[in-house]
């Protein structure tokens, strides 16, 4: 049946209409895409813009990482009004005159010096008394060499030539005592004084040649006369009410491994270990026998020893919340950090709050905490999320670990303690670059173990060191006192 003119028109029409509607159908999903792509993009560059905005005081990255462009310096800490220096009550640390000095010069007086006798002779006057100043200098021969002679007789009956005895460690016709052997180990682990340059330093305040292979081999003998120390290390750190714990990279044989450091005000523990997690903890057998609190920045593995109680370092948090509200704006990250260092400045005031001045914190807590959930929802699934939803997250779900400074008197504030301890040892690295052996590594770390935990105790470094090449170490006798 043959369509008249209108009904081809119409049947056209429809068809064009359909193409049309299909084609918007088709812009509107390619719109929706672009759309999408643009938001997207949008948070990719939001986010790379916040990852350039990371520094090390607004983030966990070390002051090493900021390179040139170090931001200008802005401390978390508010001003006391008190004036630079020493504050009253402090001990100081002047140079005190000693009791028995080890030389005594008297400076007679002659003539008098008042001008108005015309500077008469006082040699036949009697000494009324002495004032007295002291000097203390360097000796003019810091090294003193001793010669052991020992006799050589011979037998009346047997005819046979008998040697007496050289006393223990005098075993070389020439050799270094185990004092100049301590200060060695003391240079080189202590303040990380290459060994090269520990050659010339030796010949400049010595005048006497140095191997490298001596400084190795005195690091190596007081590495094994510590191993009673270490051992006594490992039975008191899990006995400790409180202890901090870190960790680091460290580079050895071109690879990077990890320091880990377990520590409280009276002793100190190093260790290197290939891993960073639950198998270098569980190698060194500290953590997994701890009851007590574990000071941390929120590294998930501490938390696989639940039979510790978790404090989580507020430092960390300042940090965080310091970029939350400088780079994105977040007003309730200014509230949080404010509360923070409020509560921290009422425990140094008044120690920790009671029940009811908890209970009234928590609710200011939880009140700022709802504030954010509000640009910050809940995450859905397994989508990714933001650095401020993150630490929403984590102030929230740990709110417990958070507070714990402010009603348990042996939890401090922040992990300072550890993050101090691990400090210098990534200093070491910056000096030498990296350790060669892993062996290497272990007996640095064992060194520094003793010289810290003898430093806490007020115990002279140079002695010990002493002692320790002499297998005689400084062993600590009883568990550690709280903070």
């Amino acid at each position: 049946m043959r369509l008249s003119r209108r009904q081809q028109l119409w049947r056209l029409g429809r068809t064009a209409l359909a193409r049309l509607v299909e084609l918007l159908l088709r812009l509107e999903a390619k719109l929706a895409q672009a759309q999408r792509q643009i938001a997207a993009l949008r948070c990719q560059v939001k986010e790379l813009k916040a990852r350039l905005a990371l520094n090390s005081t607004n983030s966990s990255k070390p002051p090493s990482s900021d390179g040139l462009a170090k931001p200008a310096p802005k401390s978390l800490r508010e001003k006391t009004g008190r004036r630079p220096g020493g504050q009253p009550g402090h001990a100081g640390r002047t140079l005190q005159p000693v009791s028995q000095p080890d030389q005594v010069r008297v400076h007679a007086l002659d003539r008098c010096p008042c001008g108005r006798c015309g500077g008469r002779s006082l040699r036949l006057e009697p000494v009324l008394g002495h004032e007295k100043r002291q000097v203390f200098e360097l000796p003019q021969k810091p090294l003193e060499v001793t010669e052991h002679q020992a006799e050589i007789k011979r037998c009346p009956v047997s005819g046979c030539l008998a040697t007496a005895p050289f006393p223990e460690g005098v075993n070389a016709p020439a050799q270094y005592g185990p004092r100049f052997k301590g200060q060695m180990v003391y240079f080189n682990d202590e303040h990380f004084i290459p060994y090269a340059r520990l050659t010339r330093i030796c010949e400049d305040l010595y005048g006497q040649p140095l191997s490298e292979a001596t400084v190795v081999t005195a690091n190596q003998r007081a590495y094994e006369q510590l191993a009673p120390f270490e051992q006594r290390l490992l039975e008191l750190l899990p006995q400790a009410p409180l202890n901090h714990c870190d960790e680091s990279g460290l580079r050895v044989a071109k690879r990077l491994h990890w320091l880990h450091v377990v520590s409280n005000p009276a002793l100190t523990f190093y260790g290197v270990h290939p891993k960073r997690g639950t198998a270098a903890m569980d190698y060194f057998g500290i953590l997994p026998r701890c009851q007590n609190w574990l000071m941390h920045d929120h590294w998930k593995p501490y938390f696989t020893y639940a039979e510790a109680r978790h404090a989580l370092c507020n430092e960390h948090h300042l940090r965080e919340l310091k970029f939350v509200a400088e780079e994105q704006h977040e007003a309730w990250a200014q509230d949080m950090s404010r509360l923070l260092l409020d509560c921290r400045q009422r425990r140094q005031r008044q120690g920790v709050l009671g029940p009811r001045q908890f209970r009234k914190l928590q609710t200011q807590y939880r009140a700022i905490l709802q504030q954010a959930r509000r640009l910050h929802p809940r995450r859905q699934g397994g989508a990714a999320q933001s650095k401020a939803a993150n630490l929403l997250d984590r102030l929230e779900d740990f709110e417990p670990n958070v507070l714990a400074f402010t009603i348990f008197e042996e939890v401090p504030f922040t992990n300072n303690g550890a993050e101090r301890d691990i400090r210098m040892e990534k200093t070491r690295q910056k000096v030498s670059g990296c350790f060669r052996t892993l062996q290497g590594a272990r007996v640095f770390a064992r060194i520094r173990s003793y010289i810290s935990t003898c430093r806490k105790q007020r115990r002279n470094i140079l002695g010990e060191l002493r002692n320790a090449v002499l297998g005689q170490p400084f062993i600590p006798s009883a568990p550690p006192a709280g903070p």
